[in-house]
């Protein structure tokens, strides 16, 4: 696999754009298309929070068949707890895109993120679909990841390369997220296209499987938004033989491709998470299964006493502790060691004379490494937040005026 410079468009045939619809900045991308004029297999997960945008039902339905052939989102409006107005008005986004595109409506995927319980601009939405249609272009997909931007500082782009039986394959994605961070896809938004020929059975196995090590091991804030999804759409055109076996090598080089483009897109999220000043990565090791590793580590990136911790640099093992005791995992506290970088802070459950001045650079480090080994087993599992900082009060003040 190699990294390469490129985005949702890097894979053959896909086609995108963002632009201006003013919903709610008059100077800001807020509508895109990802296209493919080639008919694609397609999977997606979504969020389990119970109060859910009427995108998400919409899209459920649309990709029954596991096929689709366009993605039309957008941002500065959620488009949920809008009732059978809600509801009416994706449908008629899926459409105006599918009249557009020359494709059925049901192969037209909806997202939106953006302020809860306002109704849509509809005018002026279907106004940016219009333009986003005509103005599709494979240089576009900056555009479009632009586009999904609420409170991000910045875009979420990749895009890599891998051989399947000869054939070169290429995977590209983009992402947004930044608050209302805490996916559990069974307000982040991920996009996943590739030239590969799969079967949609295989690729639906694909997404779950790597939405649970990537995206659903992130935490900014502990909310889990009510439009929560990842998408993925796969066009063939690379020409490789169709991948319909889980057991197949191919799908195996084509999974490892896609974790790392998750777990990276991932990564890049919890970073921008709002007014983060630090990435915090938690390492659950030497655990007797994965779900208490991944119990444990993700409770602690969620942590709000931890995360205050990170950004004051205060090297209090306790909230470190205190949080894997309350994720709900049965493990042995007084058999847990704890790191904070390279330096050991407690061991067996009871703390160390450990250097201050080491801990407390290790707090300083942009990407700060919390290690929790818990000596009974050999899984282990990774999860990503961010620090709690005083801008995060700030932004989510007034995030709706």
């Amino acid at each position: 696999m190699k990294v390469v410079d490129g985005s949702i468009t890097t894979p053959r045939g896909f086609l995108a754009q963002g632009v201006c619809a003013a919903i709610k900045k008059k100077d800001k991308k807020d509508v895109a298309i990802i296209f493919s004029p080639v008919k694609c297999t397609a999977a997606g997960v979504y969020t389990t929070n119970k109060v859910r945008a009427a995108c998400i039902d919409i899209s459920v339905n649309h990709l029954k068949d596991g096929l689709a052939q366009a993605i039309v989102a957008n941002s500065g409006n959620a488009n949920a707890c809008t009732g059978e107005q809600g509801f009416e008005d994706a449908i008629t986004m899926a459409n105006l895109t599918a009249e557009l595109l020359h494709i059925e409506p049901s192969e037209v995927l909806v997202a939106s993120t953006g302020v809860i319980g306002v109704f849509m601009p509809m005018d002026r939405i279907e106004a940016g679909i219009s333009q986003a249609a005509r103005s599709l272009a494979p240089d576009g997909a900056h555009n479009a990841a632009l586009a999904l931007l609420t409170t991000d500082l910045a875009t979420k782009e990749i895009a890599v390369e891998i051989e399947l039986q000869g054939k070169t394959v290429y995977i590209g994605a983009i992402a947004k997220g930044s608050g209302m961070i805490h996916p559990n896809m069974a307000t982040m938004l991920a996009f996943i296209t590739t030239d590969a020929a799969i079967s949609s059975q295989c690729l639906q196995k694909l997404l779950k499987e790597s939405a649970a090590k990537s995206y659903n091991m992130i935490s900014v804030d502990r909310d889990t938004s009510t439009n929560d999804m990842a998408i993925i759409m796969a066009n063939g055109l690379a020409g490789n033989p169709c991948i319909d076996d889980v057991t197949s090598e191919d799908y195996q080089i084509l999974k490892q491709a896609i974790d790392f483009i998750n777990i990276s897109l991932a990564k890049m999220i919890a970073r921008d998470g709002e007014g983060a000043t630090h990435l915090i990565e938690v390492r659950a090791i030497n655990a007797p299964d994965y779900e208490t590793a991944r119990l444990i580590a993700r409770s602690i990136t969620g942590s709000n006493l931890t995360k205050a911790a990170v950004f004051g640099a205060d090297a209090n093992w306790g909230r470190i502790l205190a949080a894997a005791g309350y994720s709900g995992a049965d493990f042995d506290p007084y058999q847990t060691d704890i790191y904070l970088g390279e330096e050991k802070m407690a061991e067996n459950g009871m703390g160390l004379n450990f250097d201050e001045d080491n801990a407390r650079q290790e707090l300083e480090k942009e990407n700060v490494i919390i290690t929790v080994d818990l000596k009974s087993g050999d899984c282990h599992a990774t999860a990503w937040g961010c620090d709690l900082t005083y801008d995060y009060v700030k932004i989510n003040a007034d995030y709706r005026t």
